[in-house]
């Protein structure tokens, strides 16, 4: 798994500049739009506490998985249909396991760094209010471990790239704006409630928030870190299924 982790990041030191100016402006755009922006005509805040500060923990979240919906979908495709990388390592030879590890490993990689440039923004902006906070950063790993899994074994059971856009459309949108990033979970109506505390970046956010601002999640915390943990043996058993299926002859 460590080699194929070293690959993926070998390859990310040639590109890494291509990311560079939307980890750090991506998120002070946001703030300053929609926390600044819109928090301007939330004068009464949220849950006690303003909206920017209600609302960047939820962002932190969102975009530990908007990260690795970028690295589990169309390079994914690409390894195996395209670039046949996933043909090449298993021939190395490497097991499936160490192929789709290593590749995970490398994705949460790269959440931990988007995640620590808008901490440091989040923190520049007054945000952050407890030193829980540094918490955000194995929730975020958790959280984009548990869609990364799942999407990967998605992208790894297509042959074209327009399933990726379905996905992207019925699924990754519908969760990023539902899952109480913008607004409280509570205002929902009761189906569309249900359907948001399946998907896992609504327990992100929750736990998120607590960190940030210091709140104890009790029990209930526990429980959401328990279901995250579901989503990514589920997703990590059904991705290994899936590479399996396609790397061993």
């Amino acid at each position: 798994m460590t080699s194929v982790l070293e690959y993926h990041l070998v390859h990310y030191r040639r590109t890494w500049r291509s990311s560079v100016l939307s980890t750090l402006l991506l998120p002070l755009l946001t703030m300053v739009g929609f926390g600044l922006g819109v928090g301007g005509y939330v004068t009464s805040g949220i849950d006690g506490v303003s909206y920017l500060d209600w609302m960047v923990p939820g962002l932190i979240a969102s975009t530990a998985v908007q990260t690795v919906i970028g690295e589990a979908t169309w390079p994914v495709l690409s390894y195996f249909e395209w670039l046949k990388v996933y043909f090449a390592q298993a021939a190395a030879p490497l097991r499936p396991t160490d192929i789709l590890g290593g590749h995970l490993a490398f994705m949460m990689f790269r959440v931990l760094l988007s995640v620590v440039a808008f901490l440091v923004i989040a923190a520049a902006f007054g945000t952050l209010h407890s030193p829980w906070a540094v918490a955000v950063l194995p929730i975020s790993v958790l959280v984009g471990l548990a869609v990364a899994a799942p999407v990967v074994a998605y992208s790894a059971s297509i042959r074209s790239d327009s399933y990726l856009a379905i996905l992207i459309r019925f699924a990754v949108l519908p969760m990023s704006l539902f899952s109480g990033v913008f607004f409280p979970i509570d205002s929902l109506h009761p189906v569309l409630r249900a359907v948001a505390w399946v998907l896992p970046l609504s327990h992100g956010v929750d736990l998120s928030r607590a960190a940030t601002l210091g709140v104890n999640p009790g029990l209930g915390g526990l429980w959401q870190l328990l279901y995250l943990l579901v989503w990514c043996v589920g997703g990590w058993l059904l991705a290994l299924s899936r590479f399996r299926r396609r790397l061993v002859v």
